[in-house]
Parts: C-alpha cells; sequence; structure tokens
C-alpha cells in the first residue's frame, strides 16, 4: 500500500460515497421506518477517515441539484441515470447536518460536479506543496494524482499513488482522461469511440501515447499488435468530435471559482448539541452514547482557548441531587413520602441476574419529580459509607410493596418481583413497566433495556454496570461495589425508569388498543410469569444420562458414515471443512454464498442438497442431534437448582416481534416434538409422586385465527362443523369426496394450510412438498378458487401494511415492518410475509397470555394446594396436579382457555395427562 504522509488535507467525494452506502448492506431504518443506512455508512467512513489520519484540514463535497456546465457541453450527459430513490432522498439532509454536526467544512457548488470541487482544491493544495488525500469510490479522480494527491477508497482500504494508478489501470494518471475519453462511460453517458474497450484503449495509450499524439500519429495505429488496430485509425477519424467532446466530458475541472470561506478547510469542534439531536433522530446508539459520555471526538482540533462547555443533558438528569438513605430519619421520610406518592419507581439490587440465586443488596426509589434515592443495606465491602440492617429495610417496606393501593413502576419488575418472593415479600401495585411500555410501543424498534431506552427515548447516557463493577472475569458483583458508587449508579435506574414512563406512556394512553394490549394483557401477565419461574418442572436426570449416551453413540456412528462417504476424516461441526468437502473435493455445485463470498452451508441449503447427495443428509441429522445432546441432555441436568431440585426456566417478554413468549436456561420453546428423539426429552420432565402433568393444547389455533380474520366462508364452515380442517383442505383442492382423501392428500392440504399461513411462496411450497412449482401453484390457485376470503385477506393485509407500516393482532397488538417499502424485492417480500402471518401469530399469542391470566387467577384463588401452572410453550400450557384432580383441573383449564377469546369460530382446547410431559401431550 501506498504511504501517506501525516495530517493530510482530505477531500472527501461525499456523493460517490452517499450512493455506495445506501446500496450496501445492513439497510437500516430506525424505528420510524425511516432509511438510516445510508447516513450510517457516509459518517462511518468519516469517522474512520478521522481516527486514521487525525486531520486538522478536511472537506466533504456534494453535487449540487441541477444542471452542470457538461449538460451544456452534451444534452444526454448522465441522461440513464435514474432519478435518486425517495428513500435515499430522504437522508440526504440527515447526511448533511450531521457532517456539520461534526465540524467538518461541506461544500456544495452550483453548476459543477463534486469531482470539480475537489479537482480545484486538490490542485490548489499540491501546487502549494501540500499533501492531500482524497478520499472516493470514483475512477475518474485517478487523473487528479500526482506526486502530492494520493486517492483512497475507504470502503475497500484501497490507495492510489502515481505507481498505483499505473498498476491498477494500465496507465499513469496523466492518460485517465484519454482512457476514459476512448472507452467511453455508461455510467455518466460518456459516448467515447464506438468499438474502444478497456483493452484497445490500453493498447492505443501503450502503443502511441494521449489523444493528441492519436490524432497526429493515425497512421502508426496500424502497426499496434492489438486486435483489430487495422481498422482502428479510421474509427477514430470518423469519430473524432466524439472523441474530443468525450475528452471534454471526462476532464475533471481544476479552477472552479472558490470564496475565500469555501477554501477555509479548517476542521471545527463538534457541535455536540446537533450531535445529541441526530445521532437521536437516526437512533446511532452508539455514537449518541459516546457523545452523552463525553469521548473525545476522533478529529484532532487544536485545543480552544476556553474549555468547551459540557454537553449539557437532555432529560435534563442531576446525579449530584440523588439521596444515599443510610439512617433511620431518612428512611422514615423516604418511606413517607412514598406513600404519598400516586406512583413511584421501584428497583432491586442484587447479587445475581438468577432470580433463584440472587441476594438483595439494596432497594432504589424515584418519585416524578425527578427526586431519587438509594438505600442499601447488602453491600459486603466494608468501606466508612454505613449502611442499614437489611430485616429493618424489609420490614419498613413490606406494607409498602405488597399494597396493591401504592402504585409502582419498574423495568423488568417480574425479576424484582421473583427476587423479592425468595424474601417473603409478594409485590404487588405493579401499575407500569417500562420495558414493557416500550416493547407494546413498538416490539421492533430496537433492545428494550433500560440503557438503550434511556439513549433512545431521553438522549441520556445512564451509567452502566461495567462502569462501576468492571468487566471480564474480575467484575465485581454489586455488593462487592462501593456504597458511594451503587448509590449513584441505583438512584439513577430508579429516575430514569421513572422518566421513561412519563415518555412512554402518553404514547400508549393515546391509542386504546396499544394500551389495552399493556394494561389487559402484558402486565397482568407478570406475576403470573414470575410465579411460573419460582414453581419450576421437575427433571429425571437419570433419564437424560441414559439418552446422552444413546445420542453420543448415534452420533458417533453417523460421523463415521460422513467419513466414509466423504472419503476422509473431517470436522463436521467446521463449515469451512465441510464447504472444502462439499464443494471442492465432491464437485457439488453450490446454491448459496454466505455475505462473505463463500458457498454456504446453511441447514436450507443441506436440506435442498440433501435430495440428491447423501453426505448433507447425514450432515443434517449429525447435528440435529449434537444440538439436542449439547442443549438439553447434557444440560438439563446442571440446571436443577440446589433447593429446589427443579429446573427453572426464564420467560421473556420483550424479545419476539409478535408477541409469543420466549424462555432461556432452558429454551423450552425449542425442544423438537417432530423427532422421535426430541419427544423423548420430554419424557424426561416428571411429575412427582401422586401428582400427574396436566398438558392443554390449542387446536390447530393459526387456522382458526386465519378464518376468523378472512371471514372466508369455507373455512367458518369446515370449523363450526368440527371437520378435519386439513382433510377438508385436500378434499377441496384435489376434489375429491372428504371420507375418501388419503393420508398423502392430507399431508398436503396441511402443508398448504400452514405455508399459506406464513405466506409461502409457490417455490416454498414446492420445496417443502418436493414437487415441481408449477403444480405448487396449482395447488395454491384451487385453494384460493375454494377460499377467496382468505385471498382476500392476503392482499389487503399486504395493502394496509404498505399504507400504515404495521400490521395489527386481533386485540390492536401492533408490529411495524420497516421493510415493507423497500425497494429491494427480497426483503419487501419477506416483510410482506410478515405481515400475513404477524396478525395470527400474534394474535394466539395473546389469547394463550390472556389463557394463562384466566388459568392462575383460578388456581391461586380455588386450587392453589392442588394444581401449579409451570411451563407455557407455543400454543400449549403444562401443568402439575395432583392426581385425583386431575380430570377436573382438565376440564377447567380447557374451559378457561376456550373462554380467553370470542371468534367466529370455536377454540378447541386438547387436554392430556400421564406422568410424563410426553405421555400429557
Amino acid at each position: 500500500m501506498a504511504s501517506i504522509p501525516e495530517n493530510p488535507l482530505i477531500l472527501v467525494d461525499g456523493s460517490s460515497y452517499l450512493y455506495r452506502a445506501y446500496y450496501a448492506p445492513p439497510h437500516l431504518t430506525n424505528s420510524q421506518g425511516e432509511p438510516t443506512g445510508a447516513v450510517y455508512g457516509v459518517v462511518n467512513m468519516l469517522k474512520s477517515l478521522l481516527r486514521q489520519f487525525k486531520p486538522s484540514e478536511m472537506a466533504v463535497v456534494f453535487d449540487a441539484k441541477g444542471k452542470t456546465f457538461r449538460d451544456e457541453l452534451f444534452e444526454q450527459y448522465k441522461a440513464h441515470r435514474p432519478s435518486m430513490p425517495d428513500d435515499l432522498r430522504s437522508q440526504v439532509a440527515p447526511l448533511h447536518a450531521l457532517v456539520k454536526a461534526m465540524g467538518l467544512p461541506l461544500i456544495i457548488i452550483e453548476g459543477v460536479e463534486a469531482d470539480d470541487v475537489i479537482g480545484t482544491l486538490a490542485k490548489k493544495a499540491s501546487a502549494e506543496g501540500r499533501h492531500v488525500l482524497i478520499s472516493t469510490g470514483d475512477k475518474d479522480m485517478a487523473q487528479l494524482v500526482d506526486d502530492k494527491v494520493t486517492l483512497i477508497n475507504t470502503m475497500t482500504d484501497t490507495v492510489l499513488d502515481p505507481a498505483g494508478v499505473v498498476d491498477k489501470f494500465g496507465v499513469g494518471p496523466e492518460l485517465i482522461i484519454d482512457f476514459l475519453a476512448l472507452m467511453g462511460d455508461k455510467v455518466d453517458n460518456i459516448p467515447g469511440v464506438p468499438g474502444v474497450g478497456e483493452k484497445t484503449a490500453l493498447g492505443l495509450l501503450q502503443g502511441i501515447g494521449g489523444m493528441d499524439a492519436l490524432y497526429e500519429n493515425l497512421d502508426k495505429i496500424a502497426e499496434l499488435s492489438f486486435r483489430g488496430a487495422k481498422t482502428m485509425a479510421k474509427k477514430l477519424e470518423e469519430n473524432e468530435e466524439q472523441a474530443r467532446l468525450s475528452y471534454l466530458l471526462a476532464t475533471i475541472k481544476t479552477d472552479v471559482d472558490l470564496s475565500e470561506d469555501q477554501l477555509d478547510l479548517t476542521i471545527k469542534p463538534e457541535d455536540r448539541d446537533a450531535l445529541v439531536e441526530w445521532y437521536g433522530k437516526m437512533e446511532f446508539r452508539r455514537w449518541l452514547a459516546d457523545v452523552l459520555d463525553g469521548k473525545a471526538p476522533e478529529q484532532a482540533v487544536a485545543p480552544a482557548a476556553e474549555p468547551e462547555e459540557p454537553v449539557a443533558d437532555p432529560a435534563g438528569i442531576d446525579r449530584s441531587s440523588y439521596e444515599l438513605v443510610n439512617t433511620e430519619a431518612a428512611l422514615g421520610a423516604w418511606i413517607t413520602k412514598l406513600e404519598k406518592a400516586a406512583l413511584f419507581a421501584f428497583d432491586t439490587e442484587t447479587t445475581a441476574l438468577d432470580y433463584m440465586v440472587a441476594d438483595l443488596v439494596g432497594f432504589s426509589v424515584a418519585l416524578a419529580d425527578g427526586e431519587a434515592a438509594y438505600i442499601p443495606f447488602g453491600h459486603s465491602l466494608l468501606d466508612e459509607t454505613p449502611q442499614l440492617d437489611r430485616s429493618q429495610v424489609l420490614d419498613a417496606f413490606r406494607a409498602l410493596l405488597e399494597s396493591d393501593q401504592h402504585k409502582k413502576v419498574g423495568q423488568n419488575l417480574k425479576y424484582d418481583m421473583s427476587v423479592l418472593a425468595n424474601h417473603g415479600i409478594t409485590l404487588r401495585g405493579i401499575a407500569f413497566d417500562t420495558m414493557l411500555e416500550s416493547y407494546v410501543f413498538n416490539s421492533v424498534a430496537g433492545r428494550h433495556d433500560m440503557d438503550s431506552l434511556s439513549l433512545k427515548y431521553l438522549s441520556h447516557k445512564a451509567i452502566s454496570f461495567e462502569d462501576i463493577a468492571g468487566k471480564g472475569a474480575k467484575q465485581l458483583t454489586f455488593d462487592q461495589v462501593a456504597i458511594a458508587d451503587a448509590a449513584v449508579y441505583a438512584a439513577e435506574d430508579a429516575d430514569v425508569t421513572f422518566r421513561l414512563h412519563q415518555h412512554l406512556w402518553p404514547k400508549l394512553e393515546q391509542d386504546a388498543s396499544l394500551k389495552s394490549v399493556l394494561c389487559d394483557i402484558e402486565l397482568p401477565l407478570v406475576p403470573v410469569l414470575s410465579r411460573m419461574e419460582r414453581n419450576g418442572v421437575l427433571i429425571d436426570k437419570t433419564l437424560l444420562a441414559k439418552q446422552s449416551e444413546e445420542l453420543a453413540e448415534r452420533i458417533a456412528a453417523l460421523e463415521q458414515q460422513a467419513f466414509e462417504i466423504a472419503g476422509e476424516e473431517f470436522n463436521l461441526g467446521s463449515p469451512k471443512q465441510l464447504q472444502a468437502i462439499l464443494f471442492d473435493k465432491m464437485g457439488i455445485k453450490p446454491l448459496k454464498k454466505t455475505p462473505s463470498g463463500v458457498p454456504s452451508v446453511a441447514e436450507e441449503v443441506l436440506q435442498e442438497l440433501a435430495h440428491d447427495y447423501p453426505l448433507p443428509k447425514v450432515i443434517i441429522e449429525y447435528r440435529g442431534l449434537a444440538k439436542l445432546k449439547s442443549t438439553y441432555t447434557d444440560k438439563l441436568p446442571l440446571l436443577i437448582h440446589d433447593k429446589t431440585g427443579r429446573v427453572h426456566t426464564s420467560y421473556h417478554q420483550a424479545v419476539t416481534a409478535t408477541g409469543r413468549l420466549s424462555s432461556s436456561d432452558p429454551n423450552l420453546q425449542n425442544i423438537p416434538v417432530r423427532t422421535e428423539e426430541g419427544r423423548r426429552i420430554r419424557q424426561a420432565f416428571v411429575a412427582p409422586k401422586g401428582r400427574v402433568l396436566l398438558a392443554a393444547d390449542y387446536s390447530q389455533i393459526e387456522l382458526r385465527i386465519m378464518a376468523h380474520l378472512s371471514s372466508d366462508k369455507g373455512l367458518l364452515d369446515a370449523f363450526a362443523q368440527g371437520k378435519d380442517i386439513h382433510a377438508a383442505t385436500a378434499a377441496e383442492v384435489f376434489g375429491v369426496e372428504l371420507d375418501t382423501v388419503t393420508s398423502e392428500q392430507r399431508r398436503r392440504a396441511k402443508a398448504i394450510n400452514f405455508g399459506l399461513i406464513y405466506g409461502m411462496s409457490a417455490f416454498g411450497l414446492a420445496r417443502q412438498l418436493d414437487i415441481g412449482r408449477n403444480e405448487a401453484q396449482g395447488y395454491m390457485n384451487t385453494y384460493f378458487e375454494r377460499y377467496p376470503g382468505v385471498l382476500e385477506y392476503m392482499e389487503s393485509t399486504r395493502q394496509k401494511a404498505e399504507e400504515k407500516g404495521y400490521v395489527e393482532t386481533l386485540f390492536g397488538r401492533r408490529l411495524y415492518l420497516p421493510e415493507i417499502k423497500a425497494r429491494n424485492q427480497a426483503r419487501k417480500k419477506a416483510a410482506e410475509r410478515a405481515a400475513i402471518n404477524a396478525p395470527m401469530q400474534g394474535t394466539a399469542a395473546d389469547i394463550i397470555k390472556k389463557a394463562m391470566i384466566a388459568v392462575d387467577a383460578w388456581v391461586t384463588q380455588e386450587a392453589a394446594d392442588k394444581v401449579k401452572l409451570l411451563m407455557q410453550v407455543h400454543d400449549e400450557l403444562v401443568l402439575e396436579v395432583d392426581a385425583d384432580f386431575a380430570e377436573q383441573a382438565g376440564a377447567k383449564v380447557s374451559q378457561l382457555m376456550q373462554q380467553a377469546a370470542e371468534l367466529k369460530v370455536p377454540l378447541v382446547v386438547e387436554p392430556g395427562m400421564g406422568a410424563t410431559w410426553d405421555e400429557a401431550h
């Protein structure tokens, strides 16, 4: 790579990078669905230049709107270029604003292009003996290179000095204009000379010289060795006017008239208030955090005579006002304040994230006016700061925390509720939860943790746990953090939580549906999930150990089988080695490439290859069994809690886009049910002596929701009459009587039913059924003829999604679809598929959440000694019940689940019971 002198003048071709960033992944949008990827790409590139070269002078140059002098020379100049896409045009103004906020001179001159402005500045600086670095992806700029001017393409990290230009183009900078003029340029619609391509142009230039030399030596061209040389002189002669015009069009002006202000390229100090505003609008959270954190800017600016004013906290947060409560009098005063407050923010500080082992260290509280405090009582680090006695604080807070009348707001209060329960306190009066407020407002807008929400909605950089506890292996637990440091951190958590609520609640309150999703579904679910998590489930670790041994044997056999097919040993878990075997050694044609350009060995690719080749089939089975072993049969025994002897999962309300719950440690949602090995894992989930497991599952709930939403008469009638919906669909699609439907026809109809719910295309259906695309399309056409309401629903849903930017569940939960208007058809189609499926999947999620609330209410009020609600997996609830109460419990649970929503078709629940989850399912 060519060396670049220190502190060069940097000239950035803003227009070139704007387009390149627009077409390059990732294709970002903010939570409002506004495109931000081009802005992000250019700003990221500018930051890279500033970090790498630390210049004192720099300019970012953009093309002006309207025509230039080249349009007067040639009316068709750039005529083939499409107009700027709307979703790129909307990013121009924010980018200009950010460039200025970064303190970088921004230049736009009417009547000329960015290239001409850069050329003028570069030649002026070069003539003055200064070193210039032009950052561009435009090959035309190579004509500006000399011993003082160097090009850098920041996106590919390539650098061109004079020698580099020769290596890349085959001619030096002095012949680049001639090179471009002879070849022409399709992008800019520079005509060039007909019949002259890159090789011919190089043959002419290397053999004779530039444009003038060529026309002075036309008679010598026939002697050159390149193909077509004998007829080239005539072509040049006949097209001299066009060649000369092309030369003018390709020539970058170096004498643009610039004002004194435009010649001042000194980098100014950042406008941090403006950066906060624009980073916040664009939702560039990491950069926003850096600014709010007071990190030094990338550029090397000479220190100002006066110190810079710190950025005012946009949220108005004053950490110096927080109170450390460590006396009885202060504790009593705060209890009185909280008792009088209409609402207060509450947070626990603990020793661990696992609610089953976490120990309380302190409480933090905040009021509506920003008043906040921390009450420590469990810090183990002995310093000079006193703290109150744990039992004293718990006794003082108990009545307040257990009161329904005293309303609380928190961030992920399910965790706090579970930890408090370990200390004998039942948290009541949960009025709001900012994590859930954010999630209900927009589930796909980003993460819903407090630090992210603080940046997003308050433009406030909260103190992170790492700031006070360190990182990695030496990270402190909270009880080891100095009380003075812990106090500011914890009090800020409560303060920010209250402010987030004040920001988010008005947005939800003005929409009755969103308000109902929060207040009638998500918030009432918090104590239900907390109880379920703490109930846990019994696991037979002896059975799991046996299953692990059997899986290990099967995995080893598959490994040997793979070695035999491949003809050598290799690591089946290594994508790189598998690529080498499949595509290099075995010569299989790759179906798809990864973003880095190598052949993909992803699951869907192997599934496709498995139709024709044995090795991919073996790899698929190997991967599946290896995952079962590592994730479940090996891991589940390790998750058994010492005190309870049970496994306690964690349910997450604010993760999935559609409203479904997810779970972790263990992830109960991903245990396979369609394979024998997956079902065997459910055999290890057992009931204790005298009890059985009750599994209650909604039957075909998403298809029933489709029938309700589409109001299709055929579907409504089938469900109303209690028909087997897949058999009924098969009868319609294949034109046979219901009682003659074969198992294969039913299987295909099932694939159609569920495929359409997920927006599957004819191609996807063909692949799933292993049939031709035309045959699959025929099935779909017949289906829509028989069920026209479904097609109408799908088409109207796509249309509404594009108009609104979101779709809704039956209960008003929203799923925003930022990609629904994407120009990229693949991304747009994916968003359309999500638009069709999300209302069904989301409505199913809402229904089972409402059912859980109802079932939990019945259990806690009437059957707490006989029934425990243990698990929720997709459309199924699993309970542990007294054996002699099982039939009665099954009937009651089914009734409550069926009453959770009123659809145009009946909800059907199928309860089952057994000693294991597998038996009950």
